[in-house]
């Protein structure tokens, strides 16, 4: 608590002092001339700040050939996004005018001094801080009669520091969930359970540059702008996650004035529906947006696990098949308020409410054969499972911006609160058959569990130039987490005609997990070369209990420091090369931590290590920009990982306390190292105005060292991941996307069970050497937009055409040899239908708006 404390006071007292800074002082040039600042903020008629336009400062002097005074041009600047302009460095004495001209907006010309009168008509003081306040800008209605707006961002843009995936113009996803938005981003791939891997590792999710409790699967697309891939953040971000990146996932925000709104529904081929809306209204200095979607779900996955006892005499086969489904659905809304107070400073508060009811189904099907010369099976069972999974989640985000006079000067503070409860419950039915046939006993299990958790992350944030060319960045940040959870395990007694608890395979668990940092970083330019240092540091603290024992864990982990270095060197022709350097963290998650056993899956039964130790990433990334002609792009990247105390999957042999068999546990260590090394290349090219690609390619090398395990050591992979995307603009306003990914024969994943994890019921990776083997998949969308200003859209989309989107893996170790198969939601079909609404002005409120936004005109509609 105390550094809780601490923290909030440091960070008002930051703010506090940025946001009461006082002017700067008086300049005195060799000249001898004062000098001073002017600045002020464009605006149209509600308030809106005008980016873009310029600004002239004029200076009137005495012509002296003409013995007349005229204006000559002083200085010159462009508007910022949010209307700011600024002079530095004015000489007092000067007689001085604006000048400012934007499209759409008439001319605007004032006069300008540091000196003024007092109410007694006396000469005031002159002030070095000449503050014009809110410009307010008239529009030209004649410049913007018949102007329709039809610019839409690209489908990708890209940087040599992270990669923008446009949701918007992203078909496929359309009435999903944010995991149909990640498949189709360029560098990520995602397996049928929905694990998502950067690089073949899990990346840190972000929700609008903040950490978040919520999975891809409970974020609906349609409340998805945009997602930024970033594969080696720099210290201004959190050091957790290793060295696989961030994915932030920026939600929609609506600032438009007037009114506006969508709404959409949607049913695949199995009859689940998805359906949202969103509203927006903004007037003057408050805008408001709400949103509400729902996404049901009735996915089916069908699998086969085949596995080879080496220590039975004779040796065994084990077939087991399996069947899943699962109904239900969730429901995502969003409420938020912006204040504008000034100029300055801007407000923002938004609330977030998440619910969610599944009710999954597992039959699993087990034979065992024991090789015996007739080939006769020795065991036979099988196993149905039913249940309901149900979490609620709520959140609350505050901000707060201060800009500056400075031009990009500029203080935040975020403070970010969630929490949510789960609960579930299952019931395990297996029957085993006699030898002859007919079912000998059955055996029933029950599983209950429920639990809590609450984040809290508050961060600032403070952006000073110190020249035209120098920026310094600086903030402090704190997470605090706390989580309870509770597993209990039931057999059923016929003796006693009732379920008793097995307290050996029942966990009740809570912990919190703290996290502290700082970070600065400094850039500068000289000419095309440019460079950016940062030093990030951070310290934690973890502690867990079981509290049906008693038994405790605790971790503190002392200061660590994280820097990051980047170097870029524009070329000529549009090229730009960079070269990176980043230290990062990864701590084990709640998962990989708990010390409970899950035997829902006998060949994958998974417990977690309380003694594992965070893993650290020192990642070295050289990349190359080049933008063509028409706005193609190629990025290519070299990059080089080292990781150490990696955590990783490990087996061990144990009693089932259930049964009392010796079972195999899969579980976590800390490995001794690991490294990764790859190149990746991303085109997009803009082959016709009605045509646009995109094509991303990874290949990789990656080896694990594992001296400090009694395990055979698995050799390096060669790997490659591919994915293709093609967009279509047809005639009658019809448009195609057209999807591949390939993904070549790879290593299986050293460590999961992270945030970004798949449904429940999937069945874990295992733990042994082995590898995936190659797969593919196709989907197409088809898109068509009607009626007025296309405001209403008709898609119909296929994912996995040709069921070809298998996971198929082969593992070995010295207890087993295994193949692994299963498929899920082949050949998904999805039809959805969207209407946009609304116009730009703010006719709502009755009264007259001739424009309402810096990027909209009036009339415009959606």
């Amino acid at each position: 608590m105390k550094h809780i404390v601490v923290l909030i006071a440091l960070t008002l007292g930051f703010s506090a002092a940025f946001a009461q800074m006082p002017p700067a002082g008086m300049k005195q040039p060799a000249g001898g001339n004062l000098t001073g600042h002017i600045y002020g903020k464009l605006t149209d008629n509600d308030g809106k700040g005008v980016a873009d336009a310029t600004v002239f400062l004029m200076e009137t002097k005495m012509d002296s050939a003409t013995k007349k005074s005229k204006q000559l041009l002083y200085k010159s600047a462009v508007t910022q996004a949010n209307g700011d302009f600024s002079f530095e460095d004015v000489a007092m004495k000067g007689r001085y005018s604006i000048k400012i001209s934007s499209v759409g907006f008439k001319a605007y010309e004032a006069p300008v001094s540091f000196f003024s009168k007092g109410a007694d008509g006396k000469m005031q003081p002159p002030s070095t801080e000449k503050d014009l306040g809110k410009i307010k800008l008239v529009q030209d209605a004649q410049m913007l009669q018949g102007v329709v707006v039809t610019s839409t961002p690209p489908a990708i843009k890209l940087s040599a520091d992270k990669k923008i995936f446009n949701v918007e113009k992203n078909i496929m996803s359309t009435g999903g969930t944010g995991l149909d938005v990640i498949r189709n981003v360029p560098s990520v791939n995602v397996d049928i359970d929905g694990n998502v891997t950067l690089r073949n590792s899990t990346p840190q999710l972000l929700v609008d540059g903040r950490p978040t409790t919520l999975t891809l699967d409970q974020i609906p697309a349609d409340a998805i702008e945009s997602v930024e891939v970033i594969t080696n953040p720099s210290a201004k971000y959190d050091a957790s996650g290793g060295g696989a990146g961030i994915l932030n996932i920026v939600l929609k925000k609506n600032k438009k004035t007037g009114y506006n709104g969508n709404v959409r529904a949607g049913v695949d081929k199995r009859g689940a529906l998805n359906g949202g809306a969103d509203f927006n209204v903004r007037e003057n200095k408050f805008n408001v947006s709400a949103a509400i979607n729902g996404n049901q779900n009735k996915a089916q996955t069908t699998g086969n696990t085949e596995r080879t006892s080496l220590l039975t005499s004779p040796q065994t086969i084990t077939t087991q098949d399996n069947f899943n489904k699962s109904s239900g659905g969730f429901l995502f809304a969003k409420l938020g308020v912006d204040y504008f107070a000034d100029n300055r400073n801007t407000f923002s508060l938004s609330g977030i409410r998440v619910h969610g009811e599944f009710n999954p189904y597992e039959n699993i099907n087990i034979a065992t054969d024991s090789l015996y010369s007739n080939g006769k099976i020795s065991g036979l069972s099988q196993r149905f499972t039913t249940g309901t999974r149900e979490f609620n989640g709520q959140g609350l985000v505050f901000g707060y911006k201060h800009i500056f006079a400075k031009k990009d000067e500029e203080l935040t503070v975020d403070a970010n609160y969630f929490t949510g409860k789960n609960n579930n419950n299952s019931l395990y039915t297996t029957n085993y058959f006699a030898t002859g046939g007919g079912i000998a006993s059955t055996a029933l299990q029950s599983a209950l569990g429920y639990g809590s958790d609450k984040n809290f992350v508050i961060q600032s944030d403070y952006t000073l130039p110190l020249s035209k060319t120098a920026k310094l960045e600086a903030g402090v940040r704190a997470a605090i987490r706390s989580r309870v959870n509770n597993n209990n395990n039931y057999l059923f007694s016929d003796s006693a005609q009732q379920y008793l608890l097995i307290p050996s395979a029942t966990s009740d668990y809570k912990n919190t997990d703290n996290v502290y940092a700082a970070y600065l970083t400094y850039g500068n330019s000289i000419k095309d070369f440019s460079y950016k240092v940062g030093l990030r540091a951070e310290s934690s603290n973890y502690t867990g209990t079981l509290t049906n024992t008693g038994e405790s864990f605790k971790n503190s982990y002392p200061v660590s420091l994280f820097p990051s270095i980047f170097l870029s060197q524009k070329l000529q022709n549009r090229q730009e090369l960079q070269l990176s350097y980043t230290r990062r963290v990864n701590k084990p998650n709640f998962f990989q931590l708990i010390p409970f056993t899950d035997y829902t899956d006998k060949l994958n039964i998974t417990r977690g290590n309380p003694n594992l130790v965070p893993e650290f990433t020192q990642s070295l990334e050289l990349s190359y920009l080049k933008t063509f002609k028409g706005n193609s792009t190629f990025l290519g990247s070299l990059y080089y990982k080292y990781t150490n105390n990696l955590i990783t999957r490990y087996l061990s042999q144990e009693n089932d306390p259930v049964t009392g068999n010796t079972e195999l546990i899969n579980t976590y260590i800390n490995a001794n190292s690991s490294y990764t090394a790859g190149a990746e290349a991303t085109v997009t090219n803009n082959l016709a105005k009605w045509w646009d690609i995109s094509t991303n390619l990874n290949v990789y090398n990656s080896k694990i060292n594992t001296d400090n395990i009694t395990t055979t050591q698995q050799a390096a992979l060669w790997s490659a991941f591919a994915k293709f995307n093609s967009n279509f603009k047809l005639p009658s306003n019809f448009a195609i996307q057209f999807t591949t990914t390939y993904q070549s024969k790879t290593n299986l994943p050293v460590s999961g069970g992270g945030q970004l994890g798949g449904p429940p019921m999937m069945q874990s990776q295992s733990s042994s050497q082995g590898y995936i083997k190659p797969s593919w998949g196709m989907d197409l969308a088809v898109k068509k937009t009607f009626l007025k200003n296309n405001a209403a859209a008709v898609s119909v989309s296929v994912t996995d055409i040709f069921k070809t989107r298998i996971n198929s893996q082969y593992s070995y170790s010295d207890y087993f040899t295994q193949t692994y198969t299963r498929l899920r939601d082949p050949q998904m079909v999805k039809l959805n239908f969207s209407y946009r609404f609304g116009k730009m002005d703010a006719s709502l409120f009755k009264r007259k708006s001739n424009n309402g936004d810096s990027n909209a005109t009036e009339g415009v509609q959606f």
